[in-house]
Formats: structure tokens, C-alpha cells, sequence
């Protein structure tokens, strides 16, 4: 059919790189991905060039392109959900704290514990009672949302955005600090 030989098709991915890699930038919004997708269009494109007349190879390449980004954004390892700064609050469910070799850091692990109590008692609702059960009285979400009346996805919601809030308190006291 259309097929090019190697030399074309060289010229080719010169001759539309910086498009395709445009393509693949606006929709990942970050350059190292946008640039493996990139490559991966014209890997792409190479074994099927022969599919698509020669008038057509921009907008098929764009195409392709495209295709390439929404796989990817769809992708598991892209969809995982990170928690950013998981490790500023200490999970309260833990093997307890053994006796700290240095009465300070014993001091200054049980203010920080009174001072996350503050905070988790000044949430505003409907999170300050989720937040109360769960770190502590440390309750789990099963139960919490049979205490509550409300559906466990809720209760995991209304958590998640608890957590979040108390991890931007906190974040905010340490920089004032």
C-alpha cells in the first residue's frame, strides 16, 4: 500500500516530533512522560503507517498520539493515588511507642500526640465526629458509619478529607514554627 522505507520515515518522525511531543505535553503535563509517549506514537505508528494514506499523516499521527495519552492517563499505574505526606501523621492504630531512650523525645512525642488531639477536635463538621471516632477513639469505619448512619464510602470520604485537612493544619503550624 502506503508503506515507507526507513529513510522516510525518519524525515518523517523529524518532521512531526515537536507536534506529536506537544500533543503528548498537553495532555500528561510532564515532559519526561510526554516525551516516552512520544516515542511510543511513532513505535506505533511504524508498524501501521502502511494503514494510512500519505495526505493523512499528520492528523493520523495526532490520532495516534492521543490515543497513546488516554491509554496512559487511564492506565493503573497512573490512576494510583498517592497521599502526599502520609508520614506527617502518625497512624494512631500502630504498635504503641516503646519506651524512648531519651525522656525528651518521650516529652515531645506526647505533645505532639495532645497537640493532634487539639486538632483533631477543632475539625468542623462532618468531619471533627468521623475524626474523633476514628483516630481517637479508634473505631473503624465499619462501625463508625453504623454509629453515624451513614454509608461507609461516606465515612471513607469524609476520613480521607479529614486527614487532608489535618495534614494542612499541621503543615501550617510547622511552618510558623
Amino acid at each position: 500500500m502506503w508503506g515507507l522505507t526507513n529513510e522516510e520515515f525518519t524525515g518523517l518522525m523529524q518532521q512531526y516530533q515537536k507536534l506529536i511531543y506537544t500533543v503528548c505535553l498537553q495532555f500528561v503535563h510532564d515532559p519526561h512522560t510526554a516525551e516516552d509517549l512520544t516515542q511510543d506514537t511513532f513505535v506505533a505508528a511504524f508498524s501501521a503507517i502502511d494503514r494510512c494514506e500519505p495526505q493523512y499523516y499528520k492528523a493520523w499521527l495526532v490520532r495516534v498520539a492521543a490515543n497513546k495519552c488516554k491509554d496512559h492517563l487511564k492506565s493503573a499505574w497512573v490512576r494510583r493515588v498517592e497521599a502526599p505526606g502520609d508520614d506527617a501523621l502518625q497512624e494512631p492504630r500502630g504498635a504503641p511507642q516503646g519506651d524512648a531512650a531519651d525522656p525528651a523525645e518521650r516529652i515531645a512525642s506526647q505533645a505532639g500526640a495532645e497537640e493532634l488531639e487539639t486538632l483533631v477536635r477543632s475539625l468542623r463538621e462532618p468531619y471533627g465526629r468521623i475524626a474523633i471516632l476514628y483516630f481517637l477513639e479508634h473505631r473503624d469505619t465499619a462501625q463508625i458509619a453504623a454509629m453515624v448512619g451513614r454509608p461507609p464510602a461516606t465515612v471513607n470520604s469524609q476520613l480521607w478529607r479529614a486527614k487532608l485537612l489535618l495534614r494542612q493544619q499541621i503543615t501550617e503550624r510547622r511552618l510558623k514554627e
